[in-house]
């Protein structure tokens, strides 16, 4: 008991500095302790910076981390598993339809996630928001970047593109990859992108054969999805997660992940946790945005630039976190 109580001293004693100076959120799934630990990483790292902001980046991470849903890990088929020919989106059938699975049609364009394989995953978590806009400016801030499209902000006409709630609009992948690892570096986690494989298997309830990654596995325009003449980006939660609690997988912005694009890559994957390849010139985008309805809104569709993504930020290219970690929080 007496060396329980000893080693408890120490996250008393910073909880209690903590508790002194500034409040500390309330957190869903951390321990008050590692609030505090949180806190005080913060405030070394950005030991200028006033209570006040520092609190923003605090309750920041700490709704991060909250985010995260646990992805229990299995088995599943990757790639293009194909459906009916002619379907509604409105009332999708239960694959296969009814029908031989040698007789359905490619449900993507191209060829190159046509090759159906095995994928093994470990359990993970993943964010059930797209990160928000509000929070990617927090990070501009705090790691003392210019906010993009300043000129623009300043235009009552445009203010509709720049609402906290929004997707976080990205410039490129490196800017997601930067703020998932400054919120890992924050917290403690492993915190990073998801891999295409980890999105794919969430987007499809842990791997089932479903059309479309909504609460019910069909479109229903307005209600789950966008209408079909709506261009713009619109709140993280707007529409209902899909069954696993997670937001936004088709219909607003696409996700940035992990992985390099190879165009065989898919014919040699390992089975065991894929990475996708070493090296390559372009990253995996998955998702859709509202204009790609109904085919582009399909889980396993693949998507990469050809060139530069964008020479400003664009609002139909955000990303969400994971933690690569099996391990409950």
């Amino acid at each position: 008991m007496l060396r329980q109580l000893v080693f408890a001293l120490p996250a008393l004693i910073l909880l209690g500095c903590q508790a002194e100076s500034e409040p500390l959120p309330h957190s869903q799934k951390l321990a008050p302790e590692k609030v505090a630990a949180i806190a005080a990483t913060i405030k070394n790292k950005y030991p200028n910076f006033s209570s006040e902001l520092r609190g923003k980046v605090l309750n920041t991470v700490v709704q991060s981390i909250d985010n995260m849903v646990f992805v229990e890990g299995g088995q599943f088929d990757m790639g293009d598993f194909g459906w009916i020919c002619e379907y509604d989106e409105k009332d999708v059938c239960t694959w296969p339809c009814g029908q031989d699975p040698e007789e359905l049609c490619n449900i993507s364009s191209g060829g190159d996630d046509d090759f159906v394989h095995p994928v093994k995953l470990s359990s993970y978590y993943l964010s059930k928001f797209q990160v928000a806009l509000g929070d990617f400016d927090l990070f501009f801030v705090a790691n003392g970047k210019p906010l993009f499209d300043a000129k623009y902000r300043k235009h009552e006409d445009l203010q509709f593109r720049y609402q906290p709630n929004l997707p976080a609009p990205t410039q490129g992948w490196q800017e997601a990859k930067d703020y998932c690892e400054w919120v890992g570096q924050l917290s403690g986690y492993a915190v990073d992108l998801p891999t295409e494989a980890q999105w794919e298997y969430a987007a499809r309830s842990r791997g089932q054969y479903l059309l479309f990654p909504t609460d019910t596995g069909s479109l229903d325009y307005g209600k789950n999805f966008p209408v079909e003449d709506e261009e713009n980006n619109f709140s993280i939660n707007r529409f209902a997660p899909n069954p696993l609690g997670i937001y936004g997988l088709s219909g607003n912005s696409t996700d940035w992940v992990n992985d390099w694009y190879g165009e065989d890559y898919y014919k040699n994957s390992p089975v065991e946790n894929p990475q996708g390849p070493e090296s390559g010139t372009k990253r995996i985008r998955r998702g859709s945005t509202a204009l790609e309805a109904p085919l582009f809104a399909a889980p396993i569709i693949r998507r990469w630039p050809v060139a530069p993504l964008h020479s400003r930020h664009s609002g139909g290219t955000s990303f969400r976190c994971t933690i690569q970690s099996d391990k409950p929080l």
